[in-house]
């Protein structure tokens, strides 16, 4: 959450690569540098462990504020960011 700048609460799309599921769901915190990503409830039927995911946030601007530059951070097999 730190690398991407989530929020608690903050929506996001989740892209199912392996499976090409797609939902709308939002953000909670879990533990601190566990690199651990969950999907709960009735989305959990659809992302299963181990699959490859997209995790994609958004946000509406208002008219005349700036549009944030996008960020792309990629990790590696334990969710730890790679350069």
């Amino acid at each position: 959450m730190r690398h991407a700048d989530l929020q608690p609460f903050e929506f996001v799309d989740i892209w199912d690569v392996t499976n090409g599921a797609r939902l709308e769901t939002y953000v909670i915190e879990g533990e601190a540098g566990s690199g651990c990503i969950c999907i709960n409830g009735a989305a959990a039927h659809l992302v299963k462990k181990n699959d490859l995911v997209i995790i994609a946030s958004h946000r509406y601007v208002l008219e005349g504020e700036s549009v944030p530059e996008p960020k792309v951070i990629f990790v590696d097999s334990h969710n730890k960011p790679v350069h």
